[in-house]
Formats: structure tokens, C-alpha cells, sequence
């Protein structure tokens, strides 16, 4: 997975593997290999080498903050595999838009009910993948016309989730 993250003014590219059942990250061509255990939701804390840190995950608005070492940062991040959806249309403004796991995973939170409105950007379901909870966002403004995700269930990549028109 490669995501693209902004903290402050500067931006970084992220790469991130599992191997051997451990996490390998590249992060600007420094490659790092860590343990990672979600302790509570938004909360990780990983291992690396003989040290050990406490990541805490903050939202604010429609702002993510994270905690590291008592420092609170702003942070981007941009998921490329989201953005190339886009970039074929998928963000449509006109006809029915499906929302997809991007991820295999499981569903741990359902934000929305058949038949609601919701705004470009807001959440639409939770899924857990790898010890982390990823919201899945709408990419329209609309109404859940088909809500297809329960709490619970395994999903897989590409698996359509919900449907906005």
C-alpha cells in the first residue's frame, strides 16, 4: 500500500508491506521494519528495534491530528488506489456512484441506513483491515440507495458496499 501523507508543510511517501507477519514501511527510501498493535481504536503503538511509541489518531472537523511523543500534528493522508477511482469518474456528479471496499477486511461500524443523505466526504462504513479501522467515504453528494454492508461481515476488495445516487 502507498500512501502519500502531508504533516505541516512537508510531504512524504509512505509504502507499507506486511512480511513474516511483521510491518515494513518505506518511508522517503528509509525502509523500517516494526511491530504494530492497535491498543484502542485510534490508538497504535509500534515497535521499533528496542523502542517502543504510542501513536494516538485525532479527529477534529474534517481534520486528522496525530499525537506522537506528546507532539500533536496535522496530517494528509491520500490513498492513491482511492484517487485513481476518481480520476475514471467515479466521483460522478450525475447517476448512481458505488461505494467499494477498497481493502479485504472486515465491517465493524455501518454510519449510515438505507435511504439517508449524506455529503461528498462523509463516512459511510468502518472497515477493519490489518488492526487498523479505515472509514469508507462517500465520493458524491446524495442519497443510500442500496446499503449493501453489515457489522460483521468479511469483505473483499472491490466488494460493493453501499450505492449513492
Amino acid at each position: 500500500m502507498i500512501y502519500e501523507i502531508v504533516v505541516g508543510d512537508k510531504t512524504y511517501k509512505l509504502t507499507l508491506q506486511k512480511r513474516d507477519g511483521r510491518w515494513v514501511y518505506e518511508l522517503d527510501n528509509l525502509e523500517v521494519t516494526v511491530d504494530a498493535l492497535a491498543v484502542r481504536p485510534d490508538v497504535l503503538s509500534i515497535l521499533v528495534g528496542a523502542k517502543v511509541y504510542e501513536i494516538q489518531r485525532e479527529r477534529q472537523g474534517g481534520e486528522i491530528w496525530i499525537w506522537l511523543g506528546g507532539v500533536r500534528h496535522r496530517v494528509e493522508v491520500s490513498d492513491p488506489r482511492l484517487l485513481r477511482g476518481q480520476k475514471r469518474g467515479s466521483s460522478g456528479e450525475k447517476g448512481p456512484v458505488k461505494i467499494a471496499a477498497p481493502m479485504p477486511g472486515k465491517v465493524v461500524r455501518v454510519l449510515v441506513v438505507d435511504g439517508s443523505e449524506v455529503e461528498k466526504g462523509q463516512g459511510v462504513i468502518v472497515i477493519e483491515a490489518m488492526k487498523m479501522q479505515n472509514e469508507i467515504k462517500s465520493h458524491k453528494k446524495g442519497t443510500v440507495r442500496k446499503l449493501s454492508a453489515t457489522v460483521g461481515a468479511a469483505v473483499n476488495a472491490g466488494d460493493v458496499l453501499a450505492i449513492v445516487e
